[in-house]
């Protein structure tokens, strides 16, 4: 299969690194320093205990690649917009597109770009980080990918990229509800993220203070429910089920978006804590602790956006 990459950094570098071990054709869109990287060592993969040099391909035009099997859509959420007309180069009549960013919003810009029938939903479980140009820094897992088309059902193209995503070892079977757990992971993100990102401080004392975690559980509520709302199945244990899963984490975690705060990078609360207010405005739905988090935040969006 060629399977290209576009948004080649911690998460789309790693999977397309996973997929060209595994015997994949893989094209990586990349530009600048992290392409001449890339081209001279192969892509770097760091993780506690080694590290791995990939030889790939990249191209910085996507007609250069041309027609793929599948497409890894692994942008920032604030770049979806600007980076999907990239992709309609890569399409054959049967590709799949699998964005694996975070949020949902996405679907229904990519479909506007690339047209409904191409896109899958997917979800990225890594935490992995572009460290330097041609360097991913991989420091936890358990580095999957979970995907599957909108509608639930079991398609060629679907089952043959599961069976080389089963040869790299980073996804067991499809999912037949992605779009649940898309709203499921937004939850979880619009939990971790806002309340690491508010307080700065890593999710132990989050679960140390009763008034933080209480928050921390009306954000999950309230996400759930704005999904319910756009019908999409949530069962009613989803938000214990999360809160059981925060229990199960290191007490010094953090999340990308406070990291990115903190270091004055751009942040994607408008895909995530702003995505739940105006879905739940337009559903007619109350959620005043992601409104709280997210008119804290977004001030922080624009400045950065700014600098």
């Amino acid at each position: 299969m060629r399977v290209a990459v576009v948004g080649a950094g911690g998460v789309g570098g790693f999977f397309g690194a996973r997929l060209a071990q595994a015997g994949a054709d893989v094209v990586l869109l990349a530009r600048g320093a992290h392409r001449e990287a890339i081209r001279e060592r192969g892509l770097v993969l760091r993780y506690p205990d080694a590290e791995v040099a990939v030889s790939l391909r990249t191209e910085s035009d996507p007609d250069r690649i041309g027609r793929s099997d599948a497409v890894l859509f692994c942008v920032k959420a604030y770049d979806a917009e600007a980076a999907a007309p990239l992709v309609r180069p890569l399409l054959g009549e049967d590709t799949s597109v699998i964005p694996l960013l975070n949020g949902v919003d996405h679907l229904d810009l990519l479909s506007d770009v690339v047209g409904r029938q191409h896109v899958l939903g997917g979800m990225a479980a890594v935490f992995s980080e572009r460290t330097a140009p041609g360097v991913v820094v991989v420091s936890g897992g358990p580095d999957t990918l979970t995907f599957g088309e909108l509608d639930g059902s079991r398609t060629p193209r679907a089952e043959r990229f599961l069976e080389l995503c089963r040869a790299a070892r980073i996804a067991e079977d499809l999912s037949s509800d992605i779009v649940s757990v898309m709203w499921r992971k937004l939850a979880f993100i619009c939990a971790q993220a806002g309340l690491t990102a508010v307080t700065r401080l890593p999710l132990g004392e989050i679960r140390e203070s009763p008034a933080a975690f209480g928050l921390y559980e009306r954000v999950l509520e309230e996400v759930l429910a704005v999904a319910r709302g756009e019908r999409v199945s949530i069962r009613d244990d989803t938000a214990a089920q999360l809160l059981e899963f925060a229990a199960t984490l290191e007490p010094d975690v953090f999340s990308s978006l406070h990291d990115d705060l903190v270091a004055g990078r751009r942040i994607e609360v408008e895909a995530l804590h702003g995505s739940v207010v105006r879905h739940a405005r337009a559903l007619g739905l109350p959620v005043p602790a992601c409104e709280t988090i997210y008119a804290l935040l977004a001030p922080w969006s624009a400045h950065a956006a700014r600098s």
